[in-house]
């Protein structure tokens, strides 16, 4: 049904929805795929479809720390200039790993990352610069938006490493699939089956669709097509 990660890309953002998805995963027994629905989209029309860039934070005390057994924890904002950066085209920046609030995504990131052909930004805290991401159009997803900089309080520790967001694992290049009703994580082994039954499924509901609004009733659409 596809080529190339762009094909299929194009028929999540123009065919699909992700409670499509959603139901696949949950017939192929991956049942606990979708992060929680705090997190959401800054803007709601806002779709994000890539493969996972993974990013591990964790919160500090201070933007640079002398003397320290860490050389990190010396260097402000730890490697999340070298996670940016290494973003490549159709890739999700995914971030956890704070537990205090503060921003761990904002307007100049999203510039660096446009720049990059990324597909979004996926981050498990708050985002800021609200205003400017939404004038840049570029798709962000996040519990909530707040000023308070990462700077003094959190640092990038590792990426491209596996992470687990409320308890769901995410590996880098898994693909992280969102719109205004949240965020589905697909794993890489199992995409070429949630996404063939979800574009059943979406042809399929459409069928469905138009019984409806012809008189079937609901039991009788759910018998002859399976679908509801």
């Amino acid at each position: 049904m596809w080529k190339s990660d762009e094909e299929l890309f194009d028929i999540a953002r123009n065919e699909l929805f992700i409670a499509l998805v959603g139901d696949i995963l949950d017939q192929l027994g991956y049942q606990h795929q979708f992060l929680a629905p705090r997190i959401k989209p800054v803007r709601k029309d806002m779709v994000v479809v890539g493969r996972a860039m993974t990013v591990l934070e964790a919160d500090v005390f201070s933007e640079s720390t002398a003397g320290s057994n860490n050389a990190l924890m010396e260097k402000p904002f730890g490697l999340m200039f070298e996670a940016l950066d290494s973003l490549k085209a159709n890739e999700v920046y995914i971030c956890t790993g704070a537990s205090s609030p503060y921003a761990l995504w904002g307007g100049l990131m999203s510039t660096r990352a446009i720049k990059l052909k990324a597909a979004g930004a996926v981050v498990n805290g708050y985002s800021r610069d609200t205003n400017e991401l939404e004038k840049l159009n570029f798709p962000t997803f996040s519990a909530g938006t707040y000023a308070q900089d990462q700077g003094p309080r959190g640092k990038v520790i590792d990426y491209g490493i596996a992470i687990e967001i409320d308890a769901i694992r995410i590996n880098p290049g898994d693909i992280v699939y969102g719109d205004r009703d949240g965020v589905l994580i697909i794993p890489r082994e199992i995409e070429k089956e949630a996404f063939e039954g979800a574009i059943e499924k979406a042809r399929g509901e459409q069928l469905v669709k138009r019984a409806l609004e012809g008189g079937m009733s609901t039991v009788e659409a759910f018998k002859k097509f399976g679908i509801m």
